[in-house]
């Protein structure tokens, strides 16, 4: 008896050891209702933890789901990114024990949270299919993990001096709004940024990435900011594919007129006002999709180069086609001119062989020269007659010579500098016989210039 009383006890203290080792869980989280009722009982949600000691820690981790968008229109960027945030609040401790329990997001609304804000903000939403993507992880201890999902629009003040050729550091500035530094101090976890790696850009690759700490002064007092900032080059084969290729072959386009021949008009000046007005064109679609800056871009000095160039080939058509009908008219000219001659010097001849045929009577031409002397003569008139006569003639005289003097004291100096000018830029252009030789020297003159620009070009640009 005594035997089976004593192997009693035994059996029973081992299930009490066993049970206290490897039960307590099941024991005291039997009811967690209650408990996290108490916890709330006297749960000051307006105070923040440790009101009135040392500053509130808060570390801050982002994982980046998507580079959704970037746009230089409106100097922006979208993402969407995990926000996890850490604190300790030691009046939601419940346990000595290392728990952690996994609650819905409508906790977060009874407890205290930080006032985190994103300083270059434009729209940001959380998402909420199927329920509104938030949740809080809580410690036995009081550490408590606050996790959301959402899509932000962020400001990034783009150079797009060297646009498409530039890179650009977009940033993402994370702030307390209303607890300064005396109350809450924000810092990066250990691995603060996750995903980045991953993230896949349409037209930009994500060169590096740097999260900073530093402390932002404002009018309300000194804050923690914690900043990200992404260094991102701009792909460029979009661009050569739909802008530079394009402009390239059309500049090539516009010299096909060099090896038309000048008599065909319409031919030549069709195919330069069609390159002109295809560079206008993609001009056009260019700057629609870039914001109204004032600087020049890089995009820009390409595009006005081949418009030049295009624009160069029509103006040398324009010189080809004057030099040649100038040269053919000036020959016209003169042929008719020779031939005026020859016809005025065959009627002159003929004129005289017929007076020499002709007699003429002397009588009618001896009285009209007795008449002409009598009427030349001022002493059959009146003096008076002759006064009036001599007074108003020399008047008559020197109006017109004044007036005439006048007249050329108007001419403007600078009409007659630009006349100078342009008569001493004639004598100075060489007169050219061959036609041809225009459009020989621009089949040399063009190429070699455009490809002396776009060395340039892509020299100073991109290396």
């Amino acid at each position: 008896m005594l035997k089976s009383f004593v192997c009693r006890i035994i059996f029973l203290f081992h299930l009490f050891l066993v049970g206290s080792c490897h039960f307590p869980k099941s024991l005291e989280l039997e009811n967690i209702t209650d408990v996290l009722k108490h916890l709330l009982d006297n749960y000051d949600i307006r105070l923040r933890p440790n009101f009135g000691g040392k500053p509130l820690f808060v570390g801050m981790d982002l994982h980046i789901a998507s580079f959704d968008a970037i746009s230089e229109v409106n100097m922006d960027y979208t993402l969407t990114l995990y926000l996890n945030q850490y604190w300790q609040d030691s009046r939601l401790a419940f346990s000595t024990h290392p728990y952690e329990l996994t609650l819905s997001g409508e906790f977060a609304g009874k407890i205290w949270v930080p006032d985190t804000f994103f300083a270059n903000d434009k729209n940001s939403f959380l998402h909420d299919v199927t329920e509104k993507n938030k949740m809080v992880r809580l410690q036995s201890d009081g550490e408590i993990k606050y996790g959301m999902r959402f899509t932000t629009t962020l400001a990034c003040m783009m150079d797009l001096h060297y646009y498409p050729l530039d890179s650009q550091n977009c940033t993402l500035e994370i702030e307390s709004y209303g607890y300064t530094v005396e109350d809450v101090q924000m810092y990066w976890k250990n691995e603060a940024v996750v995903g980045v790696d991953k993230a896949e850009l349409s037209q930009f690759s994500i060169l590096n990435f740097a999260a900073t700490v530093r402390e932002e002064t404002l009018a309300s007092g000194t804050y923690q900011r914690l900043s990200l900032s992404f260094l991102l080059k701009r792909n460029v084969g979009y661009f050569i594919f739909q802008t530079y290729l394009p402009c390239i072959l059309i500049v090539m386009l516009s010299w096909v007129s060099f090896w038309i021949n000048h008599e065909a008009t319409s031919a030549r000046v069709a195919l330069g006002i069609t390159t002109v007005l295809t560079m206008t064109t993609i001009s056009t679609g260019v700057r629609s999709s870039l914001p109204r800056i004032s600087y020049v871009k890089a995009i820009d000095i390409y595009l006005v180069m081949c418009f030049v160039f295009v624009f160069a080939a029509l103006l040398e058509y324009a010189a080809v086609n004057y030099t040649y009908w100038g040269s053919t008219r000036a020959k016209m000219k003169a042929k008719k001119l020779k031939e005026s001659k020859a016809a005025t010097e065959v009627a002159t001849n003929e004129e005289i062989i017929e007076l020499q045929d002709v007699r003429v009577s002397p009588i009618p031409y001896l009285r009209r020269r007795n008449k002409a002397s009598t009427y030349s003569s001022d002493a059959h008139f009146p003096p008076s007659f002759r006064r009036t006569r001599s007074y108003y003639s020399q008047g008559f005289n020197r109006k017109s010579q004044e007036r005439s003097s006048l007249e050329r004291h108007k001419k403007p100096y600078v009409l007659n500098s630009l006349k100078r000018g342009a008569h001493v830029l004639r004598a100075s252009i060489p007169k050219i016989k061959d036609i041809n030789k225009i459009d020989k020297m621009a089949r040399i003159i063009f190429p070699v210039s455009f490809l002396l620009f776009n060395s340039i070009y892509w020299c100073f640009y991109v290396f």
